[in-house]
């Protein structure tokens, strides 16, 4: 049965910020102080301090790539399928980059963009998780930061793998326009979500996983291993096979390339 329509458009109201520390950041602060309304994108044409995942930062230049973070409320959802929106946004990311950039785009579990073995982009999530009686928790609000280069063409030496849509074209894109376009195709595959279930996005995810069938070098804790790329499946999990199967958590082994 489909599920109800959340009743508003991401990427509606798009505001646009001259300079932030972090767009998740704002976005957080505007959600503390009651004044965030869902489906609101933020977009920063400066951002001093991004963040990216485990802790690491997210560097970038100014008035030259998307940064944004859209905040939803995503009440149909539990707080343990946090991965079907993290999916989600990763597909509409890779939908609007294969248009640019073509076949050579795609998506590097968990949730980072690649053209060809370069990142082009990466995916933020952050909740506000509430609690209702008897210890239930509630997931109030999504706070989706999403980083593509698009125009910057030279990176700090310590980022390796680097690279950007005007790298890749040979042209010079609009940001603040792509980032709207970003936002449509956001809205239409979370409505997809919404209206259709998990099952049409996750095959989409691992339709363009990134190395998938390929033998890769991972690394858990001490342990060096080659394994190869089969899929990810509905909780999030990279699944590989090296003679076993083994099933890996985000954060519990990491890619050696």
């Amino acid at each position: 049965m489909p599920l109800p329509s959340a009743g508003y458009s991401l990427g509606s109201p798009f505001i646009e910020l001259q300079s932030v520390d972090s767009t998740n950041n704002y976005a957080l602060a505007q959600i503390h102080a009651n004044l965030a309304q869902p489906g609101t994108c933020y977009f920063a044409h400066e951002q001093i301090a991004g963040k990216g995942q485990r802790g690491k930062s997210w560097a970038t230049e100014k008035d030259a790539n998307i940064i944004m973070t859209v905040v939803l409320k995503p009440g149909f959802l539990q707080v343990f399928q946090q991965f079907q929106l993290s999916a989600c946004v990763a597909v509409a990311t890779y939908g609007l980059l294969k248009k640019y950039a073509g076949a050579s785009t795609m998506i590097k579990w968990p949730n980072d963009l690649y053209w060809e073995n370069n990142k082009i982009g990466g995916i933020l999530i952050e909740n506000v998780i509430g609690k209702r009686r008897k210890g239930t928790t509630t997931w109030d609000w999504a706070v989706i930061g999403i980083g593509i280069n698009v125009n910057q063409t030279q990176f700090p030496a310590d980022i390796k793998k680097a690279g950007s849509l005007k790298q890749i074209t040979g042209k010079e894109f609009d940001a603040v326009a792509l980032a709207r376009e970003l936002c449509e195709c956001f809205d239409g595959t979370y409505k997809k979500l919404t209206h259709s279930g998990f099952g049409l996005i996750l095959n989409e995810y691992n339709n363009h996983l990134y190395k998938k069938n390929e033998i890769v070098k991972f690394k858990r804790d001490n342990r060096v291993f080659k394994a190869t790329v089969k899929n990810v499946n509905e909780n999030g999990q990279l699944i590989v096979e090296h003679g076993v199967e083994e099933t890996f958590d985000f954060g519990e082994v990491e890619w050696v390339l």
